[in-house]
């Protein structure tokens, strides 16, 4: 009997994949993971890990499965929250939970688990891994999972060949109302419980809440720009190289002031993304207000107005060299290269078509539609068909 590790969340879909390891013949383990947790900027005075911890214990007491709940917050708060906080006072926008699969789930916790003597360690992950032979060593592929309304490969899109060798994604080939089906069966306790939101394992946040306690605020204005500005009517010289297109391409715009009118004050510029149009609180305007760039320099938002606002579409990204990552590393382009890929730059956007080109400082994505707010700090992740081979942080 190989032994399994699976991370118990306290929701239906670790507690299903829990109880198919048991059926499938391995010696399953439940830990639950108590990651970070700040009770100054928790949305209501629940107290979400508890609640979860004590239903991830009523599972495994069902199932039958030695439990026990380890604290990683010391970890947790050191590679996940101080790095939200560096990247977001940068300007940029982190994806907390692809860090955390990285970082935590399939780092910290899997070293725990193989120190148990687990052969493999298990979440409730949509998602799928296959086994392929190249060059006569096995690699290991990365697929997306069978509900397409679920797939979660997105959130994985940074492992490595070593971690995926040790992971396994029962609930993969399932849908969303078969995993609920299972636990209501298995008389489950998570069977009806609503799927968590908020930041991985942080529970129930008001994301500025939580930047005000190391960011702190700071006023400033909102600048509008107008759709016909002469900023968008870049025409590309003739003779371009395939990189200086792309440079073009990617490029940000460097708005100032000047170019559009004041419409509001706002309370730092690093609490807000582009893309974003809630908590602008500009009132008075014939459609949304969207931002379309920030800088925290100046402290200074600029805004568009309508979804589509010139300013917040890009035919291509940059992804910085070291920032390049392979999960099929047999598959790595050589500089001068070119793949053509889906790909898609945030969670449930449905796959685009797209081309990498690698170049010695690192790689343009460049797509067949332009994208709407490509954002810096988020993760670009391309596959192959329904296989995830890669990503890359969008610099």
């Amino acid at each position: 009997m190989k032994r399994v590790v699976v991370g118990l969340s306290g929701g239906v879909d670790s507690s299903v994949a829990a109880y198919l390891l048991q059926q499938q013949g391995y010696e399953v383990i439940g830990l639950f993971m108590k990651n970070w947790h700040d009770d100054s900027v928790t949305i209501s005075n629940e107290c979400p890990w508890l609640e979860d911890s004590n239903d991830a214990l009523l599972v495994a007491e069902k199932l039958g499965i030695p439990f026990q709940t380890v604290d990683l917050s010391e970890q947790y708060q050191e590679k996940i929250v101080d790095y939200m906080f560096r990247e977001y006072e940068k300007g940029r926008t982190p994806n907390p939970d692809v860090l955390c699969n990285r970082e935590i789930k399939f780092d910290v916790f899997m070293k725990i688990a193989m120190s148990l003597g687990a052969d493999y360690v298990a979440t409730g992950h949509y998602c799928k891994k296959s086994e392929i032979e190249v060059d006569g060593e096995p690699v290991y592929q990365l697929l997306a999972g069978a509900d397409n309304n679920k797939d979660q490969s997105y959130f994985l899109c940074q492992l490595s060949q070593e971690q995926l060798a040790k992971s396994l994604f029962p609930i993969g080939e399932l849908t969303k109302p078969e995993v609920r089906e299972i636990a209501a069966q298995m008389d489950l306790v998570t069977a009806e419980k609503k799927d968590s939101q908020g930041l991985c394992f942080i529970g129930k946040v008001r994301l500025p809440e939580f930047l005000q306690q190391k960011l702190q605020p700071k006023e400033g204005l909102i600048i509008q720009i107008d759709k016909n500005n002469p900023v968008y009517n870049i025409d590309a010289p003739k003779l371009l190289s395939v990189e200086d297109g792309l440079v073009l391409e990617a490029k940000k715009i460097d708005y100032i002031p000047e170019m559009g009118k004041v419409v509001g004050n706002h309370q730092g510029a690093h609490y807000f993304t582009t893309g974003q149009r809630k908590g602008l609180n500009v009132g008075g305007t014939t459609d949304p207000l969207f931002i379309i760039s920030t800088n925290v320099a100046t402290n200074t938002i600029y805004t568009g107005l309508s979804s589509q606002h010139p300013g917040l579409f890009k035919k291509a990204l940059f992804v910085e060299k070291s920032e390049v990552h392979w999960i099929r590393t047999d598959l790595a382009l050589a500089n001068g290269k070119t793949m053509d890929v889906l790909a898609r730059i945030r969670y449930r956007q449905p796959l685009q078509k797209a081309t990498l080109h690698q170049f010695e400082n690192g790689m343009y994505v460049s797509f067949e539609e332009p994208q709407s707010a490509i954002t810096e700090g988020q993760f670009v992740a391309w596959y192959l068909g329904d296989e995830l081979v890669g990503s890359g942080v969008i610099s």
